[in-house]
Formats: C-alpha cells, structure tokens, sequence
C-alpha cells in the first residue's frame, strides 16, 4: 500500500523530510489564507500559476487547498517536521471557522458526512424520503455502493424503487448542473416558484405518508407522530422570510473567477447546492442554496437494476 505523503514533505532514507520546493506552497496557502484570500480564489491563483500539487498535477480542487488549512500534521509529530506555526495555523483555523458561519455551514462534520458529501442532500421525488448509500457485496471483489431511497427496504421488504446511483453520477450530475450556472449566470436571476408558498417535494413527500397511514388506520403508530412532527418542522421552515437574494449573492461570490468545473469540487458543491431530487422517469432536479432548481435527464448505467415505487 503507497504511504500518504501530505504536500510538503518527501521521503528520503525511509524518512519523511520537508519539500524545500513544495513546503513554500503549503506556507503560501496558510499566510495568503491568513492576510484575506478565500480558499476559491487560492485554488484559482494555483492553478492558473500551473503550481504542482500532492500528486504533481496543476488542476487545485478548492476542497485540497481546505484539506491542506485543517491538517494538524503540518504542526510537528513524530513522523512530520513542523512546517507551520501554531499561531498561523490557529489564525487559519478561526477564520475558516467565522466564514463558515457566515456561510450558516460547517467544516466540522461527522464521520457519515466526511465519507459522503450527498449525505442528506439527496431525496426521492415519489414518496419524498431521503436517499441513503447502499453496500451490497461488501468486502468482495465485486462490491457494489449506489444510493438509494431510504424506503427503498422497509420493514424487511421492498417498498420503492426509485431509481439507483453511484457516487460517480451524482457527481457528474453535480458538475453539469454547477457549470450551466457558471457559463450562465443569468440562470440566477429566476426567482423560483417555491418562495411563492409552494410546498417542496419532500414536505409533499411526508403529507402523504401522514395521509396513507390515515387510510391503514395507524392512528397510534410511532412513525405517524414523527410525521406530523417532521410536517411541522418543514412548514415552519418553508414560511420563513424570502432570503433569495442573500443566498444568490453567496452563490455568484463562490462561483466569482470560476472556470467551468473539469472534476467534482466538494467544496463548491456544499456551499451552493441544498438538495437533489430523483424522478423515476430519470428527470433529476438540482436545486441551488437560493432555490433555482436546474433539471436534467440523467438515467443511470443499469436501468434493469432499478423500478418504480
């Protein structure tokens, strides 16, 4: 298994060494960070400046310039030179915090999260449930993972099926929809139906689930009363005061100096999209922080490996 080296460093006689050439790009991510640059703008600037990075290539995700200000490693341990100072490296540290909250997200996220970015992003357009990540034929050769509709199995049967996707779809979804906003920003402009008190798929979703258990006569049932509270919850959310324009000034500030995205940027993607909706007839909504929502036509690669509720 190769060893990971963090940028910066290098082996040499079986011992990790600072990178005199690469080491200076790690220190100008933290000081430029430090003096007022955004993290997107330091990708930009690398970038066009063909800076190598971790893997000798010139193309900086904003997420590795992000990965490289949260590493403790650059401190000092038993393995690693100290590279940075503490003071620095706390400076970073609190600014990304303020920003984050700025941008009412945060860097710190669960283990579930890190692992997967559509965590809680994704959901079903016919019976309004989250996706969830599925493992079939885990630990074998032949190991699959696709998301799925949570109710997808319920109560040991299956109930819908809604199509399947891998992590790599979602993604390539995720660019196409990002990249039609950055090579039309006017697409921004469309103030969305959904600030005109439309209810949103999932709450829509949950009043029909509320409606069938009525039918069934699941009057005490537990998942009854979690509905109703979860109705509730999105009511409230979904009255708030319009914070369109807000949210369209955080995404066209994002986006400022972007080129159209070549790979999956997790950071882009976390600050600017709120949630993905999945249709069995392959239409997939895309709907931005500010409530434009792009749809395309996407079916994934193995259509008899999935149904219909």
């Amino acid at each position: 298994m190769k060893t990971y080296i963090p940028i910066g460093y290098k082996m040499e006689n079986g011992k990790l060494i600072i990178d005199e050439v690469k080491s200076q790009t790690v220190i100008k991510i933290f000081n430029e960070y430090v003096a007022g640059k955004s993290i997107l703008a330091l990708s930009k600037e690398l970038t066009e400046n063909q800076v190598p990075n971790a893997n000798d290539k010139t193309n900086w995700a904003s997420i590795a310039v992000g990965r490289i200000l949260e590493n403790v490693k650059y401190l000092g341990d038993e393995l690693h030179p100290k590279l940075i100072e503490q003071e620095i490296f706390e400076q970073a540290a609190a600014i990304r915090v303020r920003r984050n909250k700025q941008l009412n997200r945060g860097i710190f996220r669960t283990d579930y999260q890190k692992k997967n970015v559509f965590a809680n992003k994704i959901y079903c357009g016919t019976c309004g449930e989250v996706y969830r990540m599925y493992v079939e034929h885990s630990g074998k050769s032949y190991e699959k993972r696709r998301w799925k509709c949570k109710k997808y199995i319920y109560k040991n049967r299956v109930l819908c099926r809604n199509l399947f996707y891998t992590k790599e779809e979602l993604m390539e979804l995720s660019i196409n929809a990002i990249n039609m906003v950055i090579t039309k920003p006017k697409l921004l402009d469309q103030k969305p139906v959904r600030y005109k008190s439309r209810k949103s798929e999932e709450l829509l979703g949950v009043e029909r689930q509320i409606e069938t258990l009525k039918e069934n006569e699941m009057f005490s049932s537990t998942e009854l009363k979690e509905l109703i509270f979860k109705r509730a919850v999105l009511t409230y959310k979904e009255s708030k005061v319009d914070d369109y324009e807000v949210h369209t000034k955080v995404i066209q500030e994002v986006l400022t100096g972007v080129a159209p995205l070549t790979e999956f940027d997790e950071e882009i993607f976390c600050q600017i999209i709120e949630r993905i909706t999945i249709y069995e007839d392959g239409n997939v909504q895309i709907r931005f922080i500010n409530g434009v929502t792009i749809t395309e036509q996407y079916k994934p690669g193995k259509e008899d490996e999935n149904g219909s509720c």
